[in-house]
């Protein structure tokens, strides 16, 4: 059965119009979903940590800004968008105590309600609008007059409005100018953590760093290498997205076709598949939630150190950041 899906002209503004939306956090995701829901003509506040970093952006980008707590007591829509393993705490401490009756709880992911490390209480709406795309984009392709499709959900209706809520933000946001697609929490935190792992993140570094070291084990040149094997990922994953694979495929040569048919299966294989699957068994089963918990208690956001480490450290990395000095002197590297 397919997703149910709505359009911009199936929605409207008009069910959140008069009511105030909290947008907790102003990272890569808080700072394109406020703007755009301000733009929108949403009434929009933002809460922060007083003194953080970037009070004074949100300020400067003409939002008005407020303490967490404070943000939370003042809001009809409580929008969650600080990082997942700080989501608990902040609520417990600045949040819990102004969730009251009649109120909604937001999300852009569903991790803390679907792992139970948030409890909101039965008198309250919990919705979550999840934009499949980074914040950045999620800004742009609004300014640009389109937008970021989302995924929307409702774990709580309390209200009986909880879908004219999250539609009426999708909406604020940009999301339904390219539609939206309803989900619930579950299918939102499984899938989206087991596209970062095994394909989106995970799979294409390690793909392309193993393909790397193939070509210049074998002698090529690293400059080379690197344009083959990681910088022109780009180019055929932007036919991918508009046209699909097989559109993707038709407008390649030739022999990238035949060859791409026929050696692609061989290295991403049967074996690769069953890792997938267990990797989905470790998100289904809590066991990567568990893992991801502990190791923030322990070591917070070093816990990427060592990972991170190897990469920075890796040749196609060294490499790649002469090349793209060398394409976009001007670009941050």
């Amino acid at each position: 059965m397919p997703a149910k899906k709505w359009l911009d002209k199936e929605v409207s503004l008009d069910p959140i119009k008069k009511q105030t939306i909290a947008v907790i956090g102003y990272g890569i995701q808080g700072r394109a979903q406020a703007s755009n829901m301000k733009d929108s003509g949403l009434n929009v506040i933002v809460g922060l940590r007083k003194g953080g970093k970037t009070w004074k952006q949100a300020e400067a980008e003409g939002h008005k800004v407020m303490e967490v707590a404070d943000a939370a007591k003042a809001a009809d829509i409580i929008h969650i968008l600080i990082p997942d393993m700080e989501q608990e705490e902040t609520y417990k401490r600045d949040i819990a105590k102004h969730v009251t009756a009649g109120k909604a709880l937001s999300f852009s992911h569903g991790a803390a309600i679907h792992w139970k490390w948030i409890v909101p209480p039965k008198d309250v709406d919990v919705i979550m609008v999840a934009p499949k795309g980074p914040g950045q984009r999620v800004r742009e392709l609004y300014q640009d007059g389109f937008g970021i499709p989302s995924l929307v959900a409702v774990h709580q209706d309390h209200t009986g409005k909880a879908w004219d809520r999250v539609l009426a933000m999708a909406k604020g946001i940009g999301s339904t100018r390219p539609g939206v697609l309803k989900t619930d929490f579950k299918e939102e935190v499984e899938t989206d953590w087991f596209g970062e792992q095994v394909d989106l993140c995970g799979g294409t570094h390690a793909l392309v760093m193993n393909a790397f070291e193939t070509l210049v084990e074998a002698g090529y040149q690293p400059e080379v290498a690197y344009f083959e094997c990681l910088h022109e990922l780009k180019l055929i994953t932007d036919l991918v997205q508009k046209y699909g694979l097989t559109g993707m495929y038709n407008r390649v040569s030739e022999t990238a076709r035949y060859g791409g048919l026929t050696r692609g299966p061989r290295v991403v294989d049967k074996d690769a598949k069953n890792k997938m699957k267990q990797v989905l068994n470790e998100i289904q089963s809590g066991e990567f939630a568990e893992e991801w918990v502990s190791k923030y208690k322990k070591e917070g956001k070093h816990s990427f150190a060592r990972y991170m480490k190897d990469i920075e450290n890796h040749q196609i990395e060294k490499v790649g950041k002469d090349l793209r000095k060398m394409m976009w002197p001007d670009q941050e590297t």
